[in-house]
């Protein structure tokens, strides 16, 4: 973040003092300041608490992020892409854009395990999960259907 910094003919300005009551307050300690060569700056929020203003502070909302990671065993090849298709085109659509989830799956084909990695804010992630939990306890489950070549 930058801080606009000021002069101290700029700071007596503003205050309408003279630029020597303002040396005088940065020397005593009463407003802070940076000396750069000969000349003294001084940062906006140091002038800010200095006034007795709040300083300008950025409106960031307060978020939250979950990171999950669900691992699922004994899934084939053709069943974890099944699997990551769904949850990524989940992750993609209907969910705030400003936000959006970050999802990444991995497959382990020796071990035949899927990974998949979601990050994102608390009630989108927990919808994700929602819908793989459905996924993997249904009974005609996406990783029990077998293909069949047409």
């Amino acid at each position: 973040m930058t801080d606009n910094m000021y002069s101290a003919e700029q700071v007596a300005d503003r205050l309408g003092l003279h630029v020597r009551t303002v040396r005088s307050y940065i020397r005593s300690g009463r407003l802070r300041a940076v000396r750069i060569g000969k000349q003294y700056r001084i940062a906006a929020s140091d002038l800010d608490a200095l006034t007795g203003r709040a300083p300008a502070t950025p409106s960031v909302a307060r978020q939250a992020e979950v990171s999950s990671i669900v691992q699922i065993d004994g899934a084939d090849r053709a069943a974890a892409d099944r699997l990551g298709t769904l949850v990524l085109t989940s992750a993609n659509t209907a969910h705030d854009q400003a936000s959006p989830l970050r999802v990444q799956t991995v497959y382990d084909e020796q071990r035949h395990r899927m990974k998949i990695i979601i990050l994102g804010d608390p009630a989108a992630t927990a919808e994700l999960l929602h819908l793989l939990d459905a996924v993997l306890n249904a009974d005609n489950g996406l990783l029990d259907r077998e293909v069949h070549d047409a």
